[in-house]
């Protein structure tokens, strides 16, 4: 073994060193560098302890009041450091609801626009009125109502005028003067008879199909639950074009977007109570997803939502006399409604469950339209409806998508050709029933 001397360290160095043995290590340099070790750790982790010990919501109590104060300080001193801005004044008012009493006309007007705006000026079919309300600037999204007094005749057309105090001239159209209901007990059972008819009704008659649901047995099943997915998504489509047409008539709120936050909602919430559902018990979670009284409730809510909506629609339509009530009115809705019931008894065909629970499914699904014919016939107000069809179409949503697992073959994603048929079955019952009940 040959040895040189390096240049540098005039040390001896080997051509071809042997791996050393790795002998005991001293034991004054192992503590001495743990000692050196442990107080570097100290001295970095003092700042991250002292973090670690401020209480969480302290943290954000403290970030929070600096958000607060930076946009209060924007808000105060701004402004001032803007230009102004340049052009006419934007004066935007929308008629939220019309009350039409002997001799006079009231609307109830609201602000969407960014300035104020004053109504100087009222004019009807082109005739100068008086009126009273109004008399100051109107706020952003404040409301007032305008008293017209107008002796109009019933069933006439009227184009309402409002001319601002800048000269713009904005337009309301009343199809046909009709006397409004007094908001009074004999309203208000009206609205609880239409509730009943369109959504406890036929909802009930629906669920009588149970024992002949039980009789098919089998694949059928299978089946059903498809027939039940089509009537969901007829509703849920239906909803949400109903949803967005209301949702035009309120902008200022947000419009379609009112909407699509409503499904989300209803989406999000009866996802979490499915959920909980499933871990309540430890029989819940034997249920299968795809049946039993569990899946019948999702569907009963779903539709109920949906009716809620509905009931809402129409007590203000009948509240503005948009709707002529009868006979073949109400047979439409209550066929159209009976589909409901066969969706909701679907999942139930190879189950026992007590005449109490049926009840309960169908009041579950067909009361909430007594109650939004209630609210409509009281409150005819876009934005409210327009949400309420989200929420139906965010509920109707969650069902459908509990349901479609069990409905594909087993280890694939494809569907058989008879639930491809149930599906188109629903969708085509749907749309066929709804004919009988176009107002």
């Amino acid at each position: 073994m040959t040895e040189r001397l390096d240049s540098t360290t005039a040390q001896p160095q080997r051509d071809d060193p042997e791996p050393r043995q790795a002998g005991p290590a001293d034991p004054a340099s192992a503590d001495a560098g743990h000692g050196q070790g442990a107080a570097r750790t100290a001295g970095s982790g003092t700042g991250g302890d002292r973090a670690a010990r401020v209480p969480v919501w302290l943290l954000g109590l403290a970030v929070t009041a600096v958000i607060g104060l930076v946009l209060g300080l924007l808000a105060v001193f701004g402004g001032s450091t803007l230009p102004d801005r340049a052009g006419p004044p934007i004066e935007e008012l929308a008629v939220e609801r019309t009350v039409l009493s002997p001799g006079a006309i009231e609307l109830t007007v609201r602000n969407i626009g960014p300035d104020p705006v004053q109504v100087s000026q009222v004019f009807v079919n082109d005739s100068f009125v008086t009126f009273t309300g109004g008399g100051e600037p109107l706020e952003r999204l404040r409301t007032t109502a305008l008293d017209l007094d107008y002796p109009w005749s019933d069933g006439t057309p009227y184009v309402v005028s409002l001319l601002t105090s800048t000269g713009l001239v904005i337009e309301h159209e009343i199809a046909a003067a009709v006397t409004t209901p007094p908001a009074d007990a004999d309203f208000y059972g009206r609205m609880v008879l239409i509730g009943t008819y369109v959504g406890i009704i036929p909802v009930l008659l629906g669920m009588l199909f149970l024992p002949v649901l039980r009789r098919v047995g089998g694949r059928s099943v299978q089946v059903l639950l498809a027939l039940s997915v089509g009537v969901l998504a007829f509703l849920a489509v239906d909803a949400t074009f109903e949803g967005f047409e209301l949702a035009a008539g309120g902008t200022v709120f947000g419009g379609g977007l009112l909407v699509i936050l409503g499904a989300a909602f209803a989406y999000l919430v009866l996802m979490g109570v499915d959920r909980w559902q499933r871990s309540r018990t430890a029989a819940a979670r034997r249920v299968d997803s795809a049946g039993g009284m569990r899946l019948a409730l999702l569907i009963a809510i779903g539709i109920g939502l949906h009716n809620l909506a509905e009931g809402l629609v129409i007590g203000s339509a009948y509240a503005v006399g948009e709707l002529a009530l009868g006979a073949a009115l109400i047979m439409g809705f209550v066929i159209n409604n009976v589909t409901e019931g066969v969706a909701i008894v679907a999942p139930l065909a190879d189950r026992r469950p007590t005449w109490l629970a049926l009840l309960g499914l169908g009041l579950v699904a067909g009361v909430p339209a007594i109650l939004g014919a209630v609210i409509g016939g009281a409150v005819n107000n876009p934005a409210l409806a327009a949400v309420l069809f989200g929420l139906g179409v965010g509920a109707i949503l969650q069902v459908v998508v509990q349901i479609l697992p069990s409905l594909r073959e087993p280890g694939t994603r494809a569907f058989d050709s008879r639930v491809l048929g149930g599906l188109t079955l629903g969708v085509l019952l749907m749309y066929g029933t709804s004919l009988f009940s176009a107002a």
